[in-house]
């Protein structure tokens, strides 16, 4: 086979590939948001940048193309941050759920008004007395859910359930 012909089959065996769709031009794009995301977190530039190969691999394949760039750009966030979790999840040695709730606001500096806690307490006697003591634990006494599920006997699971159902029976009273 000549120089010729061995060009012109190169040529012939060349495939092109689909153009790239539009919601990959904007997720592409977006990237590089991603990362200085990532690396804000992470501080490590090795790290940032196999986690924003992650979030790319797993996000772009799932994209709508039609959908809004506004949505693509949440789609990516949303996928990093589930990124950044499995990552310190495995770094820490601690499921993702437990990293969650080691997140804590730092605590008042000034003393609750006694409004306030004339409020709290109104609403409290007004809840079933599972409920009552979850949120006592939880957010009065500042236990974790795996401390509540000791305290009451029960599992993590069915903690964050009473947790959600008792926030939701705190809302709808009304205290007078």
């Amino acid at each position: 086979m000549t120089p010729d012909e061995t060009a012109a089959q190169a040529q012939a065996e060349v495939v092109e590939l689909p153009a790239a769709s539009r919601a990959t031009d904007i997720a592409l794009n977006e990237l590089e948001l991603v990362y200085a995301f990532i690396y804000a977190r992470v501080g490590n530039r090795a790290d940032a940048e196999d986690l924003t190969q992650q979030v790319a691999l797993k996000a772009i394949p799932r994209l709508r193309q039609n959908a809004a760039a506004s949505s693509i750009r949440g789609y990516l966030f949303a996928t990093a941050r589930s990124v950044l979790g499995g990552f310190w999840s495995t770094r820490l040695g601690l499921s993702e759920a437990e990293l969650r709730e080691d997140l804590l606001l730092a605590p008042p500096t000034d003393p609750p008004s006694e409004e306030g806690t004339e409020t709290v307490q109104r609403i409290l006697v007004e809840l079933s007395d599972n409920y009552r003591r979850v949120l006592e634990l939880r957010f009065l006494h500042g236990y974790s859910l795996k401390e509540v599920a000791k305290e009451m006997n029960s599992t993590v699971g069915a903690i964050k359930v009473m947790q959600l159902r008792a926030l939701r029976a705190a809302a709808k009273v009304r205290p007078e």
